[in-house]
C-alpha cells in the first residue's frame, strides 16, 4: 500500500474515532467507506468488526449503570447479533461492485435521515414493540455493509434517550453484533490473520481519535460538527459509487 493510501486510511480511522468520542457512536459511518476506498468493502468491514469489538467492550462497561430498561436493551442487541450473521453471509456472496454501490446508498440514506430527522419522539412503549425488528435490520446492515447507523442510531434518537443511556444502549448493540460478526467473518475467510493484524494496528489511530472527539464535543456546536461529518460522507459516497461504476457494476 502506497504512503498516500496509508495516510488516507489513517485519517479515516482517526475521524471515525473522533466521531465515536464526540457522540458515542458512528465510527464505521466514516471509517468503513474510507477503508473501502483504500482496500475493498469486505476487508473494510472485517477491520472494523475488530475495532468495534474493542471500543464497545470499553463503552459497554463504562456506561453499564446508565441502562434503565435491561430487557429492551438486550433484546435489541440480541436481534442485532442474529442479523449480523445473515449480513456476513451476504457480504461473502454478493459481488464487490454491488456492495460498494449499496454501501454508498446506505451512506446517502444516512445523510438524508440526518437532514430530515423529525422532531417528534417515539414513545417508549412502541419502541419496546418494534425494537427487536429494528435491531435485526440494523444487524443485517452491519454484517453486509458495516453500517447499522441509518437504522440503529436514528431509532435510538427517536426514542430521545439521555446521552449516557444512548451511549450504553448503542455500545451493547454494537458489541453484540461484533461478538457474532467477528467469528462469522473469520469462518467465511474474510477476517484472516493478516487482516486481524491490520485491525490491531488500526486501533492506534482509533484510540487517538476518541479522546480528541470527546474534547471537541465540549467546544464545537453540534450543528457545526454534523455539517462537517455529513459533507465528508457525501464526498466519500460519491467516490464509492464512482469506483463501483468503474468496476463494472
Amino acid at each position: 500500500m502506497d504512503p498516500a493510501s496509508l495516510a488516507f486510511a489513517f485519517v479515516g480511522i482517526l475521524l471515525g474515532g473522533f466521531l465515536k468520542g464526540a457522540t458515542g457512536a458512528g465510527a464505521p459511518v466514516v471509517g468503513v467507506p474510507v477503508l473501502a476506498i483504500v482496500f475493498n468493502v469486505p476487508m473494510a468491514v472485517a477491520i472494523f468488526s475488530v475495532l468495534n469489538l474493542c471500543t464497545n467492550i470499553w463503552q459497554s462497561w463504562a456506561f453499564r449503570s446508565e441502562i434503565t430498561e435491561h430487557r429492551f436493551t438486550w433484546t435489541f442487541a440480541a436481534m442485532g447479533a442474529v442479523g449480523a450473521i445473515l449480513g456476513s453471509i451476504l457480504l461473502a456472496s454478493l459481488p464487490v461492485p454491488l456492495l460498494m454501490a449499496a454501501l454508498a446508498l446506505v451512506v446517502f440514506a444516512y445523510i438524508g435521515l440526518r437532514l430530515a430527522r423529525p422532531s417528534w419522539v417515539l414513545p417508549r412503549a412502541r419502541g419496546r414493540r418494534i425494537g427487536p425488528y429494528v435491531g435485526f435490520v440494523g444487524g443485517v446492515m452491519q454484517g453486509a455493509g458495516g453500517l447499522s447507523a441509518p437504522v440503529s442510531i436514528t431509532f435510538l434518537n427517536a426514542l430521545n434517550l439521555p446521552r449516557k443511556e444512548f451511549i450504553a444502549t448503542i455500545a451493547i448493540f454494537f458489541l453484540s453484533m461484533s461478538v457474532t460478526q467477528v467469528p462469522a467473518l473469520a469462518s467465511l475467510g474474510i477476517l484472516t490473520w493478516d487482516v486481524f493484524l491490520l485491525a490491531l494496528l488500526a486501533l492506534i489511530p482509533m484510540f487517538f481519535g476518541i479522546p480528541l472527539g470527546a474534547w471537541a464535543a465540549s467546544h464545537l456546536s453540534k450543528q457545526t460538527f454534523d455539517r462537517l461529518i455529513l459533507s465528508l460522507l457525501a464526498v466519500i459516497a460519491v467516490k464509492l459509487i464512482w469506483d463501483a461504476t468503474q468496476a463494472g457494476l
